[in-house]
This record gives structure tokens, C-alpha cells and sequence, in this order.
């Protein structure tokens, strides 16, 4: 109990005027201090006191602390004492009363309290604002705020910062410039409630809102800065970002301000400057605060620098903060060092349901699905129920159809299958697994869809070999009324390609071509693939060259394109052409491409080069596609036995894709030998492919090993290897 309780209770009053006035600056403490109960207890000694009559000051107090304790019981009570005392006529006892009720989400109750006000001041019209804004009755308000004879700053406010809080930004962008046009100034909280909204949509806005505040002088006020960093960060602009940080932020900037900025450059991936951002800080003596810690650890993807953040917070007294916990479990994840994720969940004491699903987040992106199961029954055995997040990530890393179908139990037992996120994870999960029928049954059941309900059931009929039932999925979608978004085109182009239909691909490519969408890398790359595999290489490149940005995938298609049609020289051409006159380096799949065009062209001399480039030039150490590529370009060419000594050089962990690339060549030229060594391998590999038995088969015969040819051909019996026939999803 507070010590102005103890005081108050053994004070024996002699002028009852100043020992109510002595009662209500202990109460004013105790609210001010968050001691709720102690300031009841005290209103109620008072209120029974024989010699002490509360006043409108008590009384106004006496709610304010039932307003921050969410106390309504004891509030209708005050109220009621409010109305028979006559105290209710001053004007702070009915603003108290409004905050109360507001507090409690009782609009019905604002709105009686409001109405019997004769004369509602400012604070009377910006509680009512605010709490219509809160609760949803945004026409309501704006009724209210239209019929007000006088509206100052702060109504307006109530307005903007009711609509930035409860999703009505549309609002709240007509009411700023209408504010404006009325002459009203604005004030800082009006500028940081409006930069709050903007994003890409709104950059001009946001810059023109710049531009105001630099006019009429509050750049130095930091709340408006912090705002004005958060809007640059929100629209992509690092440039403009940084522009108000130096002008003014090294001078006015706090805790905020570098929070701002951390958590901004790491929502757009650069997290090297966000840890140099968060070395600034601390050599400009701020100490970082909760939030900087949850942010920088977003930029840690290397264990290095994970577990020195991590300590630093642990230094800082941090250790039992459970948002920071739960942030260090993600950042060791995406690290890879999930050993030390779980030793951080572990040895956290108050869990809550972000720790949990950070955990099984952790273990589904590591592929652990048994892991991910055994985290959420220990959660269910804590009594913490699951949410979307939570079933996402099960069904993200679930591997068989049975834990899906317990998953989907669980939902539908939790009452969650109705959340269009769950739903969209479940249909997903069983297109991964090779269920479309049941993933059907998901989509046609759900009483909502999203888009990305159609994208998920488009790119599961794809993975799952049903590209006619895709377009078929497609065509329904345009038929409801959908409108697809770019990544739904790159999936229909993928399955156009996948089929080599030219006809129905040209459709898509117009319709990208109507609506705008061309401007889109990924759709590029797609048509790019898809006049390739059509067998359309002149419009391949045409798409190439029209593109406005491309990337690593672009180069790559354009190359694969010309490796795919025996074009090796050209495909050479343009792999230099991205090496000296594009920013985008070669990576991995560039080699791949180049070194399958010269294989396919005969290219060895330029193969061998580019393969040396590769491994010397670029430090990229080859795989198996690599080296199944440079083998098969050896093999092509006759070089058998400098094939099987760079074989030899990569010494163990050569892949089955390059003893069979090994082996064909072995059978175009005749190379017994080192055939019967390959398809030794490959059959000891388990794999009872029959392609393997027929090639070895061949070999011998060709060989004029006539006896060991049909010896084979018996085993391949024995065994129970059948040759499949043929076949061809064209009509004949």
C-alpha cells in the first residue's frame, strides 16, 4: 500500500477545506504513479469520512483512475455519485466520464454522456472523435465533426489520428489537405499522424507533406522526423531517408529516430548499414532500446554477428525480454544455427505464442517437420492455442499426406478453417504432397477466397503435372471476376510452356501487354522460357531487349534459350555481353546454361575456358549440373579419358547425373571399359532405371559382347526392370 494511503488514513482533520485539498494531491500521485487500487482505496476512505465531502476534483480523479484500471463497476458508481451530488455539471467530471467510457468501449454510453453536455469543449468533442473512430463509426464522426461550430487543431487531430489507427487512411488523406485549404495549422502530431500513412502510392504526397513541415518549421521536432524516416523507408527511398537524418537527425535524433532508421534498411535488406546504423547509435551515447534490438537482429544472417548482438542485449539486461528472445530465436534461424535458436527458446521463461511459432518456424524452415510436430504438442501441452502462424508454418513442413490430414482436423477442431490463410496453407500443403484432389476439396470448400487461394491451386496443378486443369483453374478465375496479379501470369506462362502452347501463351502475353504488366521482370523471364521452349527464339529475344531491368534470371533465360536451340556461339556472345555490360553477375545457373550450350554446340576449347572462368575467375566451385555438363561436352567430343580424369580429380561425392552423362558418351563412341565402370556405379546406386540396363546393353552389343548383352537383358527379367514404351501427350 502507498505511503500517501498510510498518511492519509491516520490524519485527523481540523479544517476539513484543506485536508480535501491534501486528499486530492495524493490521488493526483497515485494516478500519476499508475497506482490505480491505492487511489480507490483512498476515494472510498475519503467518501465514507465523516468529515471530508469529496469534491468535482476527487470525483474527476477518482474516474480517472477507473479509466486506466478499466475499472467500469466501480465507474458506474462514481458516475451515479456524480449525477445525485450535482457534480456531474463540471465540465472535467463529464470529460472523465467520456475517457472512461471510451476506455471501456462503451460508445453507447460516450454518446449519452456527450449529449447531456450543454456546452462540450474541445476535450469533449476529441474523446468522441476518437472513441466513434476506434470503435468503427466513422460516419458517425465524421457527422459529428462537420456539425462543430469550431474546429481547433486538436479536433482535427482526433480525426487524422483515429483514421491512421484504425485502417480508414482514405480518410484521413481528404482531411489533411481540407484542413489545410481551411487555414488551420498543423501541429506535429498532425504531420506525424499523416507521414505515418504514406507509402509508394502516396510518395508525392508524402514529399509535398516534406515540404510543409520544412515551411513552417518542424523539422527539429523529432517525433516529425522519426515520422518523416519512417514514410522515405515505407516508399524505397534510402536516398531521401538518410537526406532528413543528416540534416538534422545527428542533432535532434534519439533511441527513435535510429530505431526508425535500423528497422527501415532492414525491411529493404540492407543489413550491413543497419548494423553500422547501430554501431552510430551507441557512439552517439543512445542506449538501445527493446525495439533496436528486435530490429537489428533482423539483420544478422551470420552466426558471427548473431551471437555479439545477442550478447550485447543479454549485457544490457535484456535476457528476460521475451520480444527479444523471440526475435533472437528467428535470427539464429536465419543463420542456420538452429541448435542455438532452441537453446534460446529453451531457456526463455515467459513464452508466448510468438515464441512458439518463431520455434516451429525455425524447425520447418530446416525441413524438421517431426521437430515442428514435437514443438507444437509441447505448446498444446502448455495450454497455448494455435493460430494461423502457427498451422502455416506445420503444413510449410509437413511431408506426408497423413500430418496433413491431422493438421486439417486441428484446424477445423480450432475452429481456424474459416481464416483465409489457414486455408490457403492447407491447399498448399497438399499440392505439395501430391494431393490436387484434396487440395480441391479445400479451395471449392472455402467461404472466402483470396487471390493467392487461386495462385496456390494454378501452382499446384502445375507441380503435380495437370496443366490443362491449371488453365482450366485459370480460365475460372478471369470468368468470376478475378483480376490475376503478375505472379498468377508467370504461373500460366510456366504451364504454357510446359506444353508447348504458343497459341495460349500469345493470350497471356496480351493480356499482360493490355493491363500494364509488362514492366515486371518475372514476367519477362517467363516469356523469355516460353518462346523458347515453343521453339520461338526470335521472340525470345525480342521480349529480352524490351525489357526495362533485368536480372540474373533474364541473362540466364536469353542464354538457356539460344543452348536449348544448338546456338552455342551466340549464347557465348550474349554470356559476355552480361559479364561487360550489364550489373548483374553470372552465378551458379549462368554456368550451367553456358557450359550446356557448348556441350550441345561441340564448343570443347570455349567449354573448357568457361568452365576454368567458373571455378578461377568467379570462385564458384562446381555441381553436379557443372560437372555433368563439362562431362558430357568431353564425352560428346571423344575425350573420354580426360572426362574420367577430371572425374577422378573431384575425387568421392560424384552424383549419378554425371556417371550417366559418362556413360552415353561411353555408348556413342564405344568405350566398353569406362562404360561397364559407369553403369557399375549407377546400377550400385539403387536406382533401377532401364535406361541404365539398355544403354550398358547397347554398349555390349556394339562391342560384338553378344553373350554379355543378352546376360543383361535376362537379369533386367530377373529383376523385374521394364523398359517403359514411349509416349506423347500430342494427338496423333
Amino acid at each position: 500500500m502507498s505511503k500517501y494511503y498510510k498518511q492519509t488514513k491516520i490524519v485527523v482533520p481540523e479544517n476539513p477545506i484543506q485536508e480535501l485539498i491534501k486528499v486530492n494531491c495524493l490521488l493526483k500521485n497515485l494516478v500519476h504513479s499508475g497506482q490505480f487500487t491505492e487511489a480507490l482505496h483512498l476515494f472510498r476512505q475519503s467518501h465514507s469520512s465523516l468529515h471530508l465531502r469529496p469534491d468535482h476534483y476527487t470525483v474527476s480523479t477518482a474516474l480517472t483512475a477507473c479509466a486506466n484500471f478499466h475499472e467500469t463497476r466501480v465507474g458506474d458508481q462514481l458516475h451515479a455519485h456524480s449525477i445525485q451530488s450535482g457534480l456531474k455539471r463540471f465540465p472535467h467530471v463529464t470529460n472523465t466520464l467520456l475517457s472512461l467510457y471510451a476506455k471501456s468501449c462503451r460508445l453507447d454510453s460516450v454518446k449519452r454522456v456527450f449529449d447531456e453536455i450543454k456546452e462540450p469543449d474541445v476535450y469533449s468533442h476529441t474523446t468522441l472523435l476518437s472513441a466513434c473512430m476506434k470503435l468503427g463509426e466513422v460516419d458517425y464522426a465524421r457527422r459529428m465533426f462537420d456539425q462543430m461550430p469550431q474546429r481547433n487543431v486538436a479536433v482535427w487531430n482526433a480525426m487524422i489520428t483515429g483514421c491512421t489507427g484504425n485502417g480508414h487512411d482514405e480518410v484521413a488523406f481528404d482531411l489533411f489537405p481540407s484542413m489545410h485549404a481551411l487555414g488551420e495549422k498543423a501541429d506535429k502530431y498532425t504531420f506525424a499522424s499523416v507521414l505515418s500513412l504514406c507509402s509508394l502510392e502516396q510518395f508525392d504526397f508524402g514529399r509535398q507533406v516534406h515540404s510543409l513541415v520544412v515551411k513552417t518549421g518542424f523539422t527539429r521536432r523529432v517525433s516529425v522526423i522519426n515520422s518523416l524516416l519512417t514514410m522515405y523507408f515505407n516508399c524505397k527511398s534510402v536516398a531521401d531517408a538518410y537526406g532528413v537524418f543528416e540534416e538534422v537527425g545527428f542533432e535532434v535524433g534519439d533511441s527513435i529516430t535510429y530505431n526508425a532508421i535500423i528497422a527501415g534498411l532492414v525491411s529493404i535488406d540492407r543489413d550491413e548499414e543497419a548494423l553500422f546504423v547501430f554501431k552510430d547509435m551507441q557512439t552517439a551515447s543512445l542506449k538501445p532500446t527493446e525495439l533496436t534490438f528486435v530490429s537489428i537482429m533482423g539483420a544478422c544472417l551470420f552466426s558471427k554477428f548473431a551471437r555479439q548482438v545477442h550478447g550485447q542485449a543479454i549485457k544490457m539486461c535484456f535476457e528476460d525480454c521475451t520480444s527479444v528472445n523471440n526475435a533472437a530465436i528467428t535470427m539464429y534461424s536465419n543463420c542456420g544455427d538452429i541448435d542455438s535458436a532452441r537453446l534460446v527458446f529453451n531457456r526463455l521463461q515467459e513464452k508466448d505464442i510468438v515464441s512458439w511459432n518463431a520455434i516451429i518456424a525455425s524447425y520447418a524452415q530446416e525441413d524438421s517437420s517431426h521437430e515442428a510436430m514435437l514443438a507444437y504438442l509441447q505448446m498444446q501441452r502448455n495450454e497455448i492455442e494455435p493460430d494461423e502462424f502457427t498451422i502455416g508454418s506445420l503444413l510449410a513442413s509437413s511431408d506426408m499426406v497423413e500430418a496433413v490430414e491431422m493438421i486439417q482436423a486441428v484446424v477445423v477442431k480450432k475452429a481456424l478453417i474459416s481464416k483465409v490463410e489457414v486455408s490457403n496453407a492447407l491447399l498448399s500443403a497438399f499440392c505439395k504432397n501430391g494431393e490436387t484432389e484434396q487440395a480441391s476439396k479445400v479451395f471449392n470448400g472455402m467461404e472466402s477466397r483470396n487471390l493467392i487461394s487461386w495462385n496456390s491451386m494454378i501452382s499446384g496443378f502445375l507441380l503435380n503435372g495437370s496443366p490443362f486443369c491449371a488453365l482450366h483453374q485459370f480460365s475460372t478465375l478471369l470468368v468470376q471476376g478475378w483480376r490475376p496479379n503478375h505472379y498468377t501470369l508467370s504461373l500460366v506462362l510456366s504451364v504454357c510452356a510446359s506444353i508447348s502452347d504458343l497459341r495460349y501463351g500469345k493470350q497471356v502475353h496480351a493480356y499482360l501487354l493490355r493491363f500494364g504488366y509488362f514492366f515486371r521482370t518475372l514476367l519477362g523471364n517467363a516469356l523469355i522460357a516460353l518462346y523458347s521452349k515453343c521453339g520461338d527464339l526470335t521472340w525470345s529475344l525480342r521480349v529480352f531487349e524490351n525489357m526495362t531491368e533485368k536480372d540474373s534470371i533474364s541473362w540466364n533465360s536469353i542464354i538457356s534459350a539460344y543452348a536449348q536451340h544448338g546456338e552455342g556461339e551466340e549464347a557465348i556472345r550474349w554470356f559476355e555481353a552480361m559479364r561487360y555490360s550489364s550489373e548483374v553477375t553470372p552465378d551458379k545457373a549462368t554456368f550451367t546454361a553456358i557450359l550446356s550450350a557448348c556441350s550441345r554446340s561441340g564448343l570443347v576449347s570455349e567449354g573448357i575456358r568457361l568452365f576454368d572462368l567458373m571455378v578461377n575467375g568467379y570462385g564458384i566451385d562446381p555441381e553436379a549440373d557443372h560437372f555433368s555438363c563439362i562431362v558430357d561436352l568431353l564425352g560428346r567430343a571423344g575425350f573420354l579419358d580426360i572426362a574420367a580424369g577430371l572425374m577422378k580429380d573431384r575425387g568421392f561425392g560424384i552424383e549419378p547425373s554425371v556417371w550417366w552423362s559418362l556413360l552415353s558418351s561411353c555408348a556413342a563412341h564405344g568405350h566398353l571399359q569406362l562404360g561397364c565402370i559407369a553403369a557399375e556405379f549407377l546400377i550400385e546406386t539403387g536406382k533401377d532405371d532401364p535406361a541404365f540396363y539398355v544403354v550398358l546393353s547397347n554398349l555390349y552389343a556394339n562391342a560384338g559382347k553378344w553373350e554379355e548383352s543378352a546376360k543383361l537383358r535376362e537379369l533386367m527379367k530377373k529383376c523385374g526392370v521394364v523398359k517403359q514404351p514411349g509416349s506423347s501427350w500430342i494427338a496423333s
